[in-house]
């Protein structure tokens, strides 16, 4: 891989912006651009890097694919509206679970979420608008996890031999492809982005389908949409690195009223990390997960089973799919 990290201690954050800013009209020159936002910290940051280059010259979108977080799309817009960028929300639901409908390897679900994203959606978007750039943020664990063969990202295009102007009609924009977590972070504090944004959990580009082990549907994604609310809202306070709710494919067999409730199982995640490269679980009193098993039964129908991940990464991963 050609890419060399700019690691944190060796980050300049107000030179990187400065020359992130004339790089991304450089590219664009007298042209237009999409930007795909998300409300990650990635793409949040790449979002700002780009209005702060191009301005109107860019349109954002942010993509109701049915497989975000509870209230995330509206969350996100009301908070870069304040910021002074307007996005724009394409639903996209109906395209993204048709994409995925009765695939459950992996890698089949991925492939499906690029297609989707990049050829559907954003390929429509590009040539409706004129644009011929697309800006995106990739970073530098996402190439190196999928040109190493551990993990396939969703955004990684080009790095594979995907000639996305010939695919889809446009050229990727990539301005944080040097950085990993922590040093992005630091450029959205540089940026002003609301510390709620540059300084949240990591979330996956396909979003809750990458917590779905199995065939993503709208009934599973809901099942895990609800114990990811509440897994978030007791770990938010620990510090950790990442915290997250996984469902199973096979049913396990649970008891209501004395009765066998034949029901689903969440696995929950939290991991201790500086850069995502290893992790390690968190050390989470047992009140804490007794708390949340328990709510997780009683709130988020189905589920009759929780357990907790103790694995390091390697030889586990911070996601499951």
């Amino acid at each position: 891989m050609k890419i060399k990290e700019i690691k944190p201690e060796k980050l300049n954050p107000e030179k990187f912006i400065k020359d992130k800013v004339e790089y991304i009209s450089s590219v664009v020159g007298d042209g237009y651009a999409i930007n795909a936002l998300s409300g990650g910290v990635d793409s949040s940051v790449v979002t700002m890097l780009g209005h702060k280059a191009l301005g109107n010259e860019m349109e954002t979108y942010i993509i109701e694919n049915g497989l975000m977080r509870e209230g995330e799309v509206k969350r996100v817009c009301s908070i870069f509206n304040e910021l002074g960028v307007n996005v724009e929300v394409v639903d996209a639901e109906e395209q993204f679970f048709e994409g995925l409908k009765g695939l459950k390897d992996p890698e089949d679900k991925r492939n499906a979420i690029t297609k989707t994203f990049y050829k559907d959606i954003f390929g429509k978007l590009v040539k409706e608008s004129g644009a011929r750039h697309l800006l995106q943020g990739t970073n530098y664990t996402d190439v190196k996890e999928t040109v190493a063969g551990v993990k396939r990202q969703h955004n990684i295009l080009e790095q594979l031999g995907i000639n996305t102007e010939k695919e889809y009609g446009y050229k990727v924009i990539e301005p944080l492809i040097e950085l990993r977590k922590p040093a992005i972070r630091k450029i959205g504090e540089a940026l002003e982005l609301p510390e709620e944004i540059y300084n949240r959990p990591p979330f996956p580009g396909p979003a809750l389908a990458a917590r779905i082990i199995g065939e993503v549907t709208r009934e599973r994604v809901e099942t895990v949409r609800k114990a990811t609310k509440i897994v978030e809202d007791e770990l938010a306070g620990t510090g950790a690195f990442q915290y997250l709710a996984i469902l199973h494919e096979d049913r396990v067999t649970g008891m209501r009223n004395g009765k066998r409730d034949y029901g689903q199982q969440i696995e929950i995640r939290c991991w201790d990390s500086d850069d995502a490269v290893t992790a390690e679980p968190t050390h989470i009193s047992y009140y804490v997960l007794e708390k949340m098993a328990e709510t997780i039964t009683k709130k988020v129908p189905g589920v009759v089973s929780v357990t907790y991940n103790i694995s390091k990464k390697p030889p586990s991963t911070i996601e499951a799919v």
